[in-house]
């Protein structure tokens, strides 16, 4: 009977034990926070599995808060969609929670600053769960207030200087994106009177409310996602925080706008979509590849890398979008937007795990020598091998060679690109792995490079290092099971009926 009731509210669960474990770490002494963050955190992870493993079983899992079904109340939804995400952060939090119960009781030199971590990432996970499950657009709003605040309390944690401007800048930037998508939501809650997602889909039509709604909720969303041009706060955000916190927001955080994006893209906002809009977001994602990977093979400092490296890799995500708003005249779905949706979402989980990986690699480092300047990796494979074969296979994933979950992401959107007559995003996937592959082989060259003069290693931690290498083989071997995870994409609308639902405002292919 409890593992009834359980399954029955699993998506319910999956938001309050978080925010369970963020209210009461807050509570205990700065000491007992640690031992309790990671145990909540451990268990989030053990129901973000079992949503995965019910979800497999095919459908959805539906769950109206307190028993009164929408409009009055507010709906949760476990699908395949949301149960990818839900799955990639747990397993992604799980092991950043390990590393950081590690590093802040063992490294840092405020242990009481450094225990506000515990509540703050609760929090912050239990925003993301809520981003994956909310049936409501006003109930997502309030869970993307959580998580920009939580991210940006996580981002000025260590309390230095250029964290503090970092997380500033980052403030006004989650607060005009929360603005923008307000205003766009109060705009559709006047054309419609309904804020859950199904009601409101099914009563806009086609206007200029419809157009201007979509433009803000979208331009306030970019922001959070960082898509360039509007990428402005991420680097220095990124680069200045604590490194498991780096992990968080450059793996996790980044994903969950970009699933609101996706899925208000495909359910509500085909009334409103053109071919044209597609391929507007699909040039800003084309040349946040070519930019954040160009910027990346510019910078001094190894989380500086990183972090432009998220700019770039996040840009082919929105190569989706042109590759699922498909032409005017097509009365069935097109086999590309299979290998499209395949593709990109592949490329959430390898860049997921590696970039998770890349960074409490990084975070290693730093421990090890006290900086992470590019010339701190002379000599790294003799001193710190294990580190060094973390980030090796990280770069792999992230460059797209095979066996990686990258490589399949990239081949299934070049697949996509070229079954759909696209041809024009062919050289941004091709360069962009080019240009990804020169700053990972120039980190590599330099760790492998001999060092005139070294200087004493510190103590690292026990356990920091297989965090590190646990997440970075996960971005391999996460090719595996394609079958499976193609399987529980094919459960949700989003998957099987997106071109159905906004081929209808497209124009002719030229």
């Amino acid at each position: 009977m409890t593992a009834l009731l359980l399954l029955k509210n699993l998506p319910a669960w999956l938001v309050i034990l978080p925010i369970a474990g963020g209210v009461v770490t807050f509570l205990l002494p700065p000491k007992a926070r640690g031992p309790a963050g990671l145990v909540f955190a451990w268990l989030t992870t053990s129901l973000a599995v079992l949503a995965g493993a019910v979800i497999a079983g095919g459908g959805s899992l539906s769950h109206a808060l307190g028993g009164w079904p929408p409009p009055l109340g507010i709906g949760l939804k476990l699908d395949g969609l949301s149960a990818v995400f839900i799955l990639m952060t747990g397993l992604v939090g799980g092991v950043v929670s390990f590393y950081a119960r590690v590093y802040f009781d063992k490294v840092v030199e405020n242990p009481a600053r450094a225990s506000m971590f515990w509540p703050l990432w609760l929090l912050l996970w239990a925003g993301l769960n809520g981003m994956y499950l909310a049936e409501d657009l006003f109930n997502l709003y309030v869970v993307i207030e959580v998580v920009g605040i939580a991210a940006v309390a996580l981002a000025v944690l260590s309390g230095k200087n250029p964290a503090m401007v970092a997380g500033l800048r980052y403030l006004l930037a989650a607060i005009v994106g929360s603005l923008a998508y307000l205003m766009g939501v109060a705009l559709i809650f006047g054309a419609t009177g309904a804020l859950d997602i199904g009601l409101a889909a099914a009563a806009l039509e086609t206007g200029p409310t419809a157009k201007i709604a979509f433009a803000l909720i979208l331009a306030g969303l970019m922001v959070k996602t960082a898509v360039f041009p509007l990428h402005f706060w991420l680097p220095p955000a990124h680069s200045s925080a604590e490194p498991p916190v780096s992990a968080i927001l450059s793996a996790l955080v980044l994903k969950g706008t970009f699933f609101i994006i996706l899925r208000l893209w495909v359910e509500m906002f085909g009334v409103s979509l053109t071919f044209a809009a597609g391929q507007v977001l699909g040039a800003l994602g084309a040349v946040a590849v070519i930019w954040g990977s160009f910027q990346a093979l510019r910078q001094q400092r190894l989380k500086l890398v990183i972090a432009h490296s998220s700019v770039a890799q996040i840009g082919y995500l929105f190569l989706l979008f042109p590759l699922i708003t498909v032409p005017l005249g097509m009365a069935q779905t097109p086999d590309w937007t299979v290998f499209a949706w395949t593709g990109a979402i592949y490329q959430v989980l390898a860049h997921g795990f590696a970039k998770a990986a890349f960074f409490l690699g990084v975070g290693v480092l730093v421990i090890a020598v006290g900086n992470d300047h590019k010339d701190s990796l002379l000599n790294m494979v003799g001193r710190l091998p294990m580190t060094t074969f973390a980030i090796g296979l990280a770069g792999v994933s992230l460059i797209g060679l095979p066996p990686s979950g990258g490589f399949l992401a990239k081949w299934m959107l070049l697949k996509a690109v070229f079954a759909s007559g696209q041809w024009w995003w062919v050289p941004f996937i091709l360069v962009g792995s080019l240009l990804t592959a020169g700053y990972v082989f120039m980190i590599l060259r330099l760790a492998f490079a001999p060092a005139l003069k070294e200087t004493p290693l510190r103590p690292v931690p026990p356990g920091l290092q297989a965090c590190a290498l646990v997440l970075a083989i996960a971005a391999i071997v996460v090719a595996l099971p394609a079958e499976w995870v193609t399987g529980l994409l094919e459960g949700t609308s989003g998957f099987g009926n997106a071109v159905e639902m906004i081929s209808g405002g497209g124009e002719e292919l030229p």
